[in-house]
């Protein structure tokens, strides 16, 4: 089968799946390439209220595939940089659902979600040190902003794998499951994301991603939007609230 990026969107919960199980779910270029036009597409849906990533069987992403290395690292490097930002950038909640091995491109991409949950076993390491590659600037102050720079450091200069337990330790993930608990946990969790004020949700993740020049904008949006009126409301009714802003409002 053809390395791939599947999709489906159900319950209001959009999954992104890297396919490419012959190489444990290895990014290619054309699979760096197809991210940012699928995440364009999920975000303008007005059914996607979070997105979770995840791989193929028993692994999340070991990596870039490194035969399209060879040709232009530089034009590889440009795909998977774009490709991290446009998931970093999305505009609705997302989650890494991660398994088996989350390395090299996989750790980078990880990092690009908001979120992290991750099965008992589950190895991750960033690995530009042993191809000789300079891990993007982007991609090293989000790492550094994730763990603090003294696990950056620690992950970047030796290229070494850590477990679930230092990753969670670090802040690399914010949840370990068991095996077999994993995909029900972030089922149940998307489900919760997806009843909750997409106004609060959209605001909250600019500002913790350090935007600064929001302020005034995300006001006239709390201002417009009736999701704090409905908010107030359905708890003095004891009811789940109706939100109805939306991104595109």
């Amino acid at each position: 089968m053809e390395p791939q990026l599947l999709h489906e969107v159900t319950d209001s919960v959009a999954t992104v799946v890297i396919d490419h199980p012959a190489k444990r779910n290895a990014m290619t270029a054309a699979m760096w390439a197809a991210l940012p036009p699928l995440l364009g597409s999920l975000a303008r849906d007005p059914a996607v209220r979070a997105l979770v990533l995840t791989g193929a069987g028993g692994t999340f992403c070991a990596g870039a595939d490194i035969s399209t290395l060879r040709g232009s690292p530089e034009e590889a490097q440009r795909l998977a940089v774009a490709a991290e930002e446009a998931l970093a950038t999305f505009p609705k909640p997302t989650l890494a659902a991660i398994r088996g091995h989350c390395v090299g491109g996989g750790a980078q991409l990880a990092a690009a979600c908001d979120l992290r949950f991750a099965a008992q076993g589950t190895l991750f390491g960033v690995t530009p040190a042993k191809l000789g590659i300079v891990y993007p600037a982007s991609s090293t102050r989000r790492l550094v902003a994730l763990v603090g720079p003294a696990a950056a450091k620690y992950l970047l200069f030796s290229g070494e794998l850590i477990d679930t337990d230092r990753a969670l330790r670090t802040g690399l993930v914010d949840e370990v499951l068991e095996e077999g608990e994993l995909d029900k946990r972030v089922a149940e969790f998307t489900r919760v994301l997806a009843t909750r004020s997409q106004l609060t949700q959209a605001a909250a993740k600019e500002f913790a991603d350090g935007r600064t020049d929001r302020d005034a904008h995300w006001s006239r949006q709390a201002r417009a939007a009736t999701d704090t009126a409905e908010g107030v409301t359905a708890f003095l009714e004891r009811r789940a609230p109706r939100f109805t802003w939306t991104p595109s409002d």
